[in-house]
């Protein structure tokens, strides 16, 4: 196929862009480069462009079909989305309305979806399953809820099909080492804690301590990038194939405390990691664990990489890289 990879420079969307290539796909990538990385395009054609932009888009589209698109642009800072939800709703939503306006203009029906586990707000009941309440409770959740119901109406009243993927933790690195995660600044945790473990941070916080779990800690499911690429293939397929729209959880299915996470970085870097103890964050659940069967059965997704010391030690591998431990 042909793709337009949108936020292709990013994290998920540069090892996006390398797997495509590697599956035999012309890749193209658009992007701003508002949070992404030029030296992270390993393949495939560049179309600098912002999403807000709609004359810009309707170029990009009218330059060569799309067989299908792929979205990663969007703003993924949970608080910072509290303090400022005008610019998560600009960019994570209306943006994203454009974009599916040009395929609309342009004839392209094939669009794999970025979500997020912030669909579903605290939950009810865990492992999270597709049929879980949709309740998000800040405005990248809902953001992200608002293009997932956009879609389903898209699907009904103009036949474009989508399959939304929504993730729990994103974690690890390109397996070969090529690319990684650089986010600035960076939120989540793998990276944080390895950044305390090479030095380029002091040390690393942990946000409560009394919860509801075995150790105290909160649980959340992580998730190898490069199994999350396999899941957006698998969706392309898909579509291609069923010629209907879906959502889909992807996990482990298996969670792991942050005091977990924390030990695996000890044990696979053999360095010592600084820990302040500070208050519970508000809003943040004691466990967060999907259910990830439906996209097995249905898409036939297999993660490779579920051990957490693997996922620490791609990760760590890039670490190096950035800190100058070479």
């Amino acid at each position: 196929m042909r793709l337009l990879v949108v936020g292709g420079a990013g994290y998920i969307g540069s090892h996006m862009v390398k797997r495509c290539a590697a599956a035999g796909h012309e890749v193209v990538t658009l992007d701003n480069f508002s949070t992404g990385h030029r030296d992270a395009l390993t393949a495939g054609g560049l179309i600098e462009a912002d999403l807000a932009d709609r004359d810009a888009l309707g170029r990009a589209f009218a330059a060569g079909r799309f067989d299908a698109v792929m979205h990663f642009a969007s703003f993924i800072q949970v608080a910072e989305s509290v303090r400022d939800p005008a610019r998560y709703y600009r960019n994570n939503y209306a943006n994203t309305l454009n974009l599916l306006e040009a395929m609309l203009a342009h004839r392209v029906r094939r669009f794999v979806f970025s979500s997020s586990a912030a669909v579903f707000g605290e939950p009810q009941r865990v492992p999270i399953d597709e049929a879980h309440p949709a309740y998000p409770i800040n405005p990248y959740g809902r953001s992200k809820r608002m293009v997932e119901e956009t879609l389903a109406d898209f699907d009904r009243a103009y036949g474009l099909r989508s399959v939304a993927l929504r993730y729990f933790n994103a974690a690890g690195a390109d397996p070969e080492g090529e690319l990684g995660e650089r986010h600035e600044p960076e939120t989540h945790l793998v990276p944080l804690v390895l950044r305390a473990a090479s030095g380029r941070s002091p040390a690393v916080s942990v946000f409560g301590r009394d919860y509801d779990t075995p150790d105290g800690t909160c649980i959340r499911d992580y998730i190898h990038v490069a199994d999350l690429c396999e899941a957006h293939l698998l969706a392309l397929d898909f579509l291609a194939a069923r010629d209907r729209s879906a959502a889909f959880n992807l996990g482990n299915g298996n969670g792991f405390s942050v005091q977990e996470v924390i030990d695996a970085v000890r044990r696979v870097t053999g360095r010592a990691v600084k820990i302040v103890d500070a208050p519970r964050r508000e809003g943040d659940p004691a466990r967060l664990v999907a259910d990830a069967r439906a996209a097995r059965a249905v898409l036939g997704w297999r993660p490779r990489y579920h051990a957490l010391d693997t996922i620490v030690a791609h990760a760590w591998a890039w670490e190096r890289r950035q800190a100058g431990l070479e």
